[in-house]
């Protein structure tokens, strides 16, 4: 690896980084919401959009001077067959961990998904709906599927699916929920390194957001 590239690894790793220390900081230091959903806060939206938008920028100035359709992976999938394939076996995947590690309650760690639904709230919960199930997985795809996954992949397409991965978990700071988190972002590097795309994991990232949001409102 060229000493560039060394040091867009070391800035791709310092971003990830410092966004686990925020988010675990962030879990092991939380009060209580007084039983109101950050979700159904129009501030949470806002927030939301500004931190992608500061990710975004810094993994653009990391991959600054490279091809970005190259880096990012920014190619119609190899096979769609393949990539809808494989997709389906991650949200089997995903969702069979899920039930398996239900007892540790991971979905309410994170404190943001909504225990029912509160229409007075619906305009921000609308709001924070197109920023976790659109937004977020463009960003976040961007950032770990694409150019995590190039940076790691000098390292070999395993290292860097297992290694991207388990960033990936980390990076969102939780505990009970990082075996899924972990799992989740191996399974959609695996989908990137056999699509050499990442917009199938965009569209499954997306899907697996909104469902979770939706079951959690509709129950």
């Amino acid at each position: 690896m060229h000493s560039a590239d060394r040091g867009r690894l070391a800035g791709w790793l310092t971003l990830v980084g410092i966004l686990a220390v925020l988010n675990y900081a962030s879990r092991f230091t939380a009060g209580s919401s007084g039983g109101k959903s950050a979700l159904y806060t129009y501030s949470a939206a806002v927030a939301g959009l500004v931190q992608l938008g500061i990710i975004l920028g810094v993994v653009l100035w990391i991959a600054h001077g490279k091809p970005l359709r190259e880096w990012l992976a920014l190619h119609r999938p190899r096979s769609l067959p393949l990539a809808f394939g494989i997709a389906v076996g991650v949200l089997i995947g995903v969702f069979v961990l899920s039930a398996l590690l239900a007892p540790l309650h991971p979905g309410k760690e994170q404190g943001l998904v909504p225990q029912h639904w509160r229409p007075e709230f619906a305009g921000a919960f609308a709001f924070n709906f197109v920023v976790v199930a659109l937004c977020a997985p463009v960003v976040e795809e961007l950032t770990f599927r694409g150019l995590g996954y190039t940076l790691f992949s000098r390292y070999g397409q395993w290292a860097a699916i297992i290694l991207v991965g388990l960033i990936f978990g980390l990076a969102h700071g939780l505990v009970d929920a990082l075996p899924i988190l972990a799992f989740f972002g191996m399974g959609l590097c695996y989908l990137r390194a056999k699509t050499d795309s990442v917009y199938p994991g965009m569209v499954v990232h997306a899907a697996f957001n909104a469902l979770v949001l939706s079951v959690a409102v509709a129950t």
